[in-house]
């Protein structure tokens, strides 16, 4: 068989007609192009991705957070051209085609309520960027770190290490704090109560010293130590230092209590407990004497 033969066969297969679709006869040739230009599509996708990647960090951009929205919305932007030049070389006439699921998206639209709002959301997540991949965030209580975001739902990690599937729609919709938008800086609190006894300026000295030694945040922020209140057994102390990674909070908790313990034990500072002072009238405390030397 020669090569004009074999391009004939080819020929021939190619143009075999398979269906029709909106009155366009598809065909081999129609959906091996279909093909090739969703295949490229992805391909362009990914290389324009490396490339942003690249150029942002020329440029010094070193936030992987913002790298990871810039590429998701690439991607996004590639994947609705890619298809639409898919769609239009099969004959189907996109303008058309969304008239006819106008209708049908109205009624579809009540039973995916929930699918198309955290889809919205996810939308306007990636376009405002108020989270990012990374953050610390505080959603329904719970503080978490955000793994990756999704057009419907981010994953963020608890500080229990259990992967959270969180809804779109519950970051716009919900109040979420954000420990990490502008800044890492963080406040650790702890309190603390001494006996009434206790030599109050000591106490204070002791507290500052403690909180300035565990104070590793901005420059700008200084350690805090206020008497709060006076309590039935105790008088209550606040301290307050920052530190650089809330993600760590629980941690440097922990290690400022410890300091706090140490240090009152190094000074005699007793840390107060709950007591109960009982009163009894004369009658009564004259017969439990009674009853004590009778017995």
């Amino acid at each position: 068989m020669g090569v004009t033969e074999v391009l004939k066969t080819m020929s021939l297969g190619l143009g075999t007609e398979l269906f029709e679709i909106a009155g366009t006869q598809i065909s081999v040739a129609t959906l091996l192009v279909v093909v090739l230009v969703i295949v490229f599509t992805f391909v362009l996708s990914a290389l324009a991705q490396r490339g942003v990647r690249r150029a942002m960090a020329r440029r010094g951009a070193v936030d992987e957070g913002a790298v990871a929205v810039t590429n998701k919305l690439l991607h996004y932007g590639a994947l609705f051209v890619g298809f639409g030049v898919a769609f239009r070389t099969m004959g189907i006439n996109l303008s058309a085609l969304f008239a006819a699921g106008a209708i049908f998206a109205v009624g579809l639209g009540f039973a995916m309520q929930n699918i198309a709002q955290n889809f919205v959301s996810g939308i306007i997540l990636l376009a405002e960027r108020a989270i990012t991949p990374g953050d610390v965030i505080e959603v329904d209580g719970e503080i978490v770190k955000v793994l990756r975001m999704g057009i419907r739902a981010t994953i963020a990690r608890s500080r229990d290490g259990e992967d959270v599937i969180v809804p779109n729609s519950l970051l716009v919709q919900s109040e979420v704090k954000n420990f990490t938008l502008d800044d890492a800086a963080y406040r650790v609190r702890t309190e603390v109560g001494v006996t009434y006894g206790s030599d109050m300026k000591v106490v204070r000295e002791t507290l500052e010293e403690v909180a300035e030694r565990n104070n590793s945040g901005e420059t700008h922020y200084e350690a805090q130590v206020l008497m709060v209140r006076f309590g039935n057994s105790s008088v209550d102390f606040e301290v307050a230092i920052w530190m650089d990674d809330p993600w760590l909070a629980r941690v440097r908790l922990s290690q400022l209590n410890e300091e706090i313990w140490w240090a009152f034990q190094k000074k005699g500072i007793v840390i107060a407990f709950p007591q109960l002072d009982l009163h009894l009238d004369p009658p009564v405390e004259g017969s439990l004497r009674r009853l004590a030397q009778a017995s």
